[in-house]
């Protein structure tokens, strides 16, 4: 209790009743306590007292001692200078948390009905009255801090409730965990433990789940990765569907273990969020399987240097249209397309499997002229799947001239690059994508291939970011050529595919990358 709260309570009371330290220093006073002069708040009662110092000093170490009201008498002077005589009750203030011990004295005129019962009752009564108040006040304070701490957990669960609604993959599921949990908990460290082959089970023979080895968190599916947990420390079940996909291990910090519900409604939502994660993860490699079934097999062309590449977007589950084939039309000429049909789904992939058998129906007929290659594409488009769109680019190289013709219909512009790193763009005429305009015409252009040049075809998933310029990405993969200074065509491709590691690719990749041999002419 406060000096403020016993003035409050003392404040109606018709005698004086003053608050003082054991040396006899006076603390506090009620307004009744006015009737005697300097007895305010850092008065002495040494000062006042008229009888021996002696009986003061005895009566203030009973008061001091006692926990029950011990009656007394003491001499002061009064308003008037005279003497008056004082019977009085004084105990020792419980409630008293300064420095020192203290006590409570209730002063009595003995000429004012001198009832030391009534007076004994009412001493009583107050300290009971402040106890009380005390009680209450303390049990508030521990209420507060409770509630604010509740408050503050609620906060830190939420924050782990957004962290994992918003990851998707595995490696993000982790991340999530990583970061919030020992802050949920409030304890020093929490590590994740998986069974890969319950999240992500194989999709065949050899299936070595390569995209799960980078991840934080610990597979218990791999006995040289799986670690014994130590002695002592929890583990949690991580259970979804009836199924156990892991446990969480928690290393308690200076608070203790959390409270059981605690700790059972955190691992709850991490194993929810780890079996959303694994089902992404599994369709997504189907989805990448079905993909790489459905690109051609390119032909084995000699003095001619090919590598390609192909990889979902980290946020696509769907197959995708993006295809890329190499043709073979004789000694001289060699053909290569690329190509993205509009949307995902499973009819923009057959769509994209048609688009491929046309084209080598129409790369016989018509390969050496670019210009037909895609008007044909175009009309069979529009023909045969109307509302379809796709963006596209064919071209033709002539081996004995090194000269590369090339059309784009609203596709990326493919990017020479030169041994020595340099690279450009081939910005020559733009056409629109085929399939929506019939009739539209398609302008080639241009431009001769330096020895030991290599080009590089791909599609927009791989410069495209979002709320990102498309000029910041086509610098990027310039940026990425200067890098690949003496890399042969598949270590390249590789770089030029991964240019931005841990970066979001929010589309799907098709890279084809071609070297001719300028040294070597081709054998039949």
């Amino acid at each position: 209790m406060s000096l403020g709260l016993f003035e409050a309570i003392t404040r109606t009371l018709p005698h004086p009743v003053i608050l003082c330290a054991g040396d006899g220093t006076v603390l506090a006073a009620n307004p009744a306590a006015a009737s005697i002069p300097q007895l305010g708040a850092g008065a002495s009662l040494y000062a006042l007292v008229q009888d021996d110092a002696r009986v003061l000093r005895t009566h203030l170490g009973n008061w001091v001692r006692s926990g029950s009201p011990l009656p007394g008498a003491l001499v002061l002077k009064d308003g008037e200078g005279s003497r008056a005589r004082f019977r009085c009750h004084g105990v020792r203030a419980a409630w008293w948390q300064g420095p020192g011990p203290a006590v409570q004295l209730n002063l009595h005129r003995l000429d004012h009905a001198d009832r030391f019962v009534v007076l004994s009752r009412q001493v009583s009564a107050l300290n009971r009255e402040i106890a009380i108040r005390r009680t209450a006040e303390v049990q508030r304070e521990e209420l507060l801090r409770a509630e604010q701490a509740a408050r503050a957990r609620l906060q830190r669960l939420y924050q782990l409730t957004a962290a994992l609604a918003s990851s998707a993959t595995l490696a993000q599921v982790a991340g999530a965990v990583a970061a919030t949990a020992a802050r949920v908990l409030d304890v020093d460290h929490v590590t994740l433990e998986l069974h890969a082959q319950r999240l992500v089970p194989a999709l065949g023979p050899g299936d070595d789940l390569r995209v799960l080895r980078e991840t934080a968190w610990r597979n218990l599916d791999d006995p040289g990765v799986a670690r014994p947990v130590a002695d002592g420390v929890p583990r949690v079940a991580l259970e979804a569907d009836g199924v156990v996909l892991g446990a969480l291990t928690v290393r308690p910090g200076a608070s203790g273990m959390p409270e059981p519900e605690h700790l059972t409604a955190v691992a709850q939502q991490i194993a929810q969020a780890v079996h959303r994660a694994g089902l992404y993860e599994h369709e997504h490699r189907v989805a990448e399987r079905l993909q790489l079934s459905l690109l051609p097999q390119l032909p084995d062309i000699p003095g001619l240097e090919v590598a390609t590449r192909y990889a979902p977007g980290s946020d696509m589950v769907m197959v995708g249209g993006d295809w890329y084939d190499l043709y073979d039309l004789d000694e001289d000429h060699v053909g290569l397309s690329i190509g993205d049909v509009a949307g995902h789904g499973l009819p923009q992939a057959a769509v994209m499997a048609q688009i491929i058998a046309a084209l080598r129906g129409i790369v016989l007929r018509c390969g050496t002229r670019p210009e037909a290659v895609l008007g044909e594409l175009n009309e069979y488009l529009h023909i045969y799947h109307r509302g379809q769109m796709a963006t596209a680019a064919y071209l033709l190289y002539h081996r004995p001239t090194r000269t590369l013709t090339y059309v784009k219909a609203g596709h990326p512009p493919p990017l020479v690059v030169c041994p020595d790193g340099s690279s450009r763009y081939l910005d020559g005429p733009v056409s629109p994508p085929v399939g929506p305009v019939p009739d539209a015409r398609y302008r080639q252009g241009e431009t001769t291939l330096a020895e030991g040049a290599a080009v590089l075809l791909y599609t927009d998933g791989l410069i495209e970011r979002r709320r990102e310029r498309l000029d910041v990405g086509l610098e990027r993969l310039t940026e990425t050529a200067r890098r690949g200074t003496g890399l042969d065509v598949h270590d390249l491709c590789e770089l030029f595919l991964d240019h931005q590691p841990g970066a979001e690719y929010p589309d799907d990749r098709a890279l084809l990358l071609i070297r001719p041999d300028f040294v070597s002419r081709p054998t039949r």
